[in-house]
């Protein structure tokens, strides 16, 4: 095994590690579990551009490489949505003017559990199942259309909005698991000052608005695939070569 395909390997062995590391109630964990994502999302980017530089690209890498996309996705995006299960993309601050109460930077009840939504001017903001199968359902409609087409001989290459899209899922991801952090750690040692406040506005704010724009891309981005390569549905395969 090359080191290519090393790193790739190691992002799938940490996956699942980080999405049990969010979820606990530690700030420490939670901690060491936004660390490994922001170190597995940048060795996504970094080994696959090593494995083309050093002609290090193989079938097993081919094999893998896709496969650590989607696991560390996914490892990501459910302990998103279990930690603020139970909540409405927006709901309402406790009290709006009064930002010094524990449960408007930290964990808020929903339901018989704790939730820990951001906070945004615009109230707290959760995310719900249903941003979460927009963005899966997409990738799971892509992989087995890339299947179809490369049984009729067509590589279907990713296109400038589906990595923007990327780029905007790993900063909603890298900002929510920090504020998972953040704020465990804000409930347990009761910050309350404005630099606080501030920040929990800030970081509210990176991680709604990077929702959006991944959601958005998501949508766009697979319009566009259908759009561009849509024909080969009904296509033979000789027609889809040309």
């Amino acid at each position: 095994m090359n080191l290519p395909n090393a790193i790739t390997a190691a992002r799938i062995a940490v996956a699942p590690a980080i999405a049990w590391m969010i979820v606990m109630p530690s700030w420490p964990l939670r901690l060491a579990g936004w660390v490994l994502y922001v170190a597995a999302a940048v060795t996504d980017y970094y080994d696959g551009k090593l494995a083309r530089s050093r002609n290090l690209v193989t079938d097993l890498g081919r094999l893998l490489d896709p496969l650590a996309d989607k696991l560390l996705l996914l490892c990501t995006l459910a302990p998103m949505w279990w930690l603020t299960r139970g909540l409405p993309l927006v709901s309402a601050l406790p009290l709006p003017d009064d930002w010094a109460l524990p449960n408007t930077i930290g964990p808020v009840m929903a339901g018989p559990h704790e939730a820990w939504p951001v906070v945004t001017p615009i109230g707290l903001v959760a995310f719900p199942l249903w941003v979460v199968l927009i963005v899966l359902g997409r990738e799971l409609i892509m992989t087995l259309f890339r299947q179809f087409a490369a049984r009729r001989g067509l590589i279907i290459s990713a296109i400038g909005p589906a990595k923007w899209k990327t780029a905007f899922q790993s900063i909603w991801a890298g900002a929510s698991f920090f504020w998972f952090f953040a704020a465990a750690l804000a409930a347990d040692q009761h910050w309350t000052s404005d630099w606080w406040r501030h920040f929990a506005l800030f970081n509210g704010c990176v991680a709604a608005a990077s929702m959006v724009g991944a959601v958005a891309l998501t949508l766009y981005s697979l319009a566009l695939y259908a759009r561009r390569y849509g024909y080969i549905l009904g296509s033979s395969a000789r027609e889809a070569n040309r």
